[in-house]
């Protein structure tokens, strides 16, 4: 079943990103991603996203749905081979919410699986804090974070400009569909890009901090951005299977 145009708008959205080994990082990616780099290292992170009036294209707002929602990224790359063309976007290896339509419907009527999860959430207009735990126990998040004024010292993007554009760049996200054999494609299309620097006091997260999957030293938090009150629309892409023999369909339009 394809899924209708989806609009809706972001009420909250962190980005916290990590620097990542690329070597480290590249083991965690199917085929045909590669880490995509920024100063020589990988990017990954997470996407923590209060989405308010979802709804079909068409239907009146005040009939769309609320849901705190969680993403592990993978910041990657990989050329189409149909065309060679070099293509950008990001993995997704988990995604938690909030909402149990969106872990019902999630890989079956809509793209990507989702695991349910209780969101604490407190913020005021300069400050965050979201502490996550997912029902299966699997997924465990902590962020205390305020606005800043640039991003911190050292981070791989320099500025918060760099930063912007390199996010910007992954809009298109894949993550496994419920039968473990193709990628499901997501493509998020915001109605006027807009990030805000945040400094992060506290971070947790049971992916990024499991040393199984990032020996010592392989990953260092880098930066956090914030994005608020934006206009935005979901878009279906067609799948990818997974494995090196298999082929990128061309993208809908």
């Amino acid at each position: 079943m394809k899924l209708p145009l989806i609009r809706g708008v972001i009420d909250r959205r962190i980005l916290a990103n990590y620097r990542v080994d690329s070597d480290v990082l590249a083991r965690l990616l199917p085929s045909p991603f590669r880490p995509k780099l920024a100063s020589g290292y990988g990017v990954a992170g997470m996407c923590l996203i209060r989405l308010k009036k979802i709804r079909p294209r068409g239907v009146p707002g005040w009939l769309g749905i609320s849901s705190e929602n969680a993403a592990h990224r993978i910041a990657v790359e990989w050329e189409d081979p149909a065309s060679g063309v070099k293509r950008e976007g990001v993995y997704i290896p988990r995604r938690d919410s909030s909402s149990k339509l969106n872990v019902l419907a999630g890989g079956r009527i809509f793209t990507g699986v989702h695991h349910h999860a209780r969101f604490e959430v407190r913020e005021t207009n300069r400050e965050f804090h979201i502490d996550i735990r997912s029902d299966d126990g699997v997924t465990r998040v902590l962020v205390d974070a305020r606005l800043a004024g640039a991003l911190p010292a050292g981070s791989v993007f320099g500025d918060l400009g760099t930063a912007s554009a390199f996010f910007e760049g992954g809009s298109l996200g894949y993550s496994s569909g419920r039968d473990g054999e193709r990628l499901d494609g997501l493509e998020l299309r915001s109605m006027g890009w807009r990030v805000e620097p945040l400094a992060v006091e506290r971070i947790g997260s049971s992916f990024f901090d499991d040393v199984g999957r990032f020996p010592p030293g392989s990953i260092q938090f880098d930066c956090a951005l914030l994005m608020r009150g934006i206009e935005h629309e979901w878009h279906e892409r067609e799948p990818m299977c997974v494995g090196a023999a298999c082929t990128t369909a061309s993208a809908v339009q």
